[in-house]
């Protein structure tokens, strides 16, 4: 990302909680063939030391990433989007678009067959907590590892982070809340999810 020393975001524990709550994330890797992105969701280890996540890919991409044999990105994208410049109520005339993002480095550890099947249980458990009636791998364990053969576990233990929160820093406390209040309003961009993030960023504002 762009050197922006406004917006940095350096707190480790501020980047837990945005994994936590956004946890689709985007892997991306430089392997001899050319570069490649895969999508899937991980879930952090709360007890580990640092940052350290978890998640799994369908086969082949263990093989198209060459996860384990070099450092890969992790991107984890929270809240974002357009502000219009007609929310600041000023001569200003440039929109901008806010967000919180993380980029995550380190090289995966590969998972054994047995963690990897912990693994994927724990994300099902981790998703379907919210549900009325939750399922759980275990309802067949037999065909559920049948099943987790057709994929790879991964444990990323991050060993540096570049992230940002750009969220209107700049702007004057009355321009941000009016900001906010379009984003937590019913019009084109509302955002209720970049509103509260803008509020947690700046707890000054109404």
């Amino acid at each position: 990302m762009r050197f922006t020393p406004d917006y940095l975001l350096t707190d480790p524990d501020e980047v837990k909680r945005l994994i936590r709550e956004n946890p689709w994330a985007t892997i991306v890797s430089s392997p001899a063939t050319g570069m490649v992105a895969s999508h899937y969701p991980v879930l952090l280890e709360e007890d580990a030391e640092g940052i350290s996540i978890v998640s799994h890919v369908g086969r082949p991409d263990e093989r198209l990433h060459e996860l384990g044999q070099h450092e890969v990105l992790v991107i984890i994208q929270g809240p974002h989007g357009y502000v219009s410049p007609g929310w600041y109520e000023s001569e200003d005339f440039v929109p901008t678009w806010n967000h919180v993002t993380a980029h995550l480095y380190g090289t995966p550890e590969l998972l054994s067959d047995d963690e990897n099947f912990t693994v994927l249980g724990r994300l099902v458990d981790h998703f379907e907590q919210r549900m009325p009636q939750p399922v759980s791998l275990q309802i067949d364990e037999s065909a559920a590892r049948h099943i987790a053969t057709g994929t790879v576990g991964l444990r990323l233990r991050v060993t540096r982070f570049d992230a940002r929160l750009k969220l209107s820093q700049n702007k004057e406390p009355a321009v941000v809340e009016r900001i906010v209040k379009h984003l937590e309003g019913d019009g084109a961009y509302s955002s209720p999810s970049l509103a509260a993030e803008m509020r947690r960023a700046n707890p000054v504002i109404a």
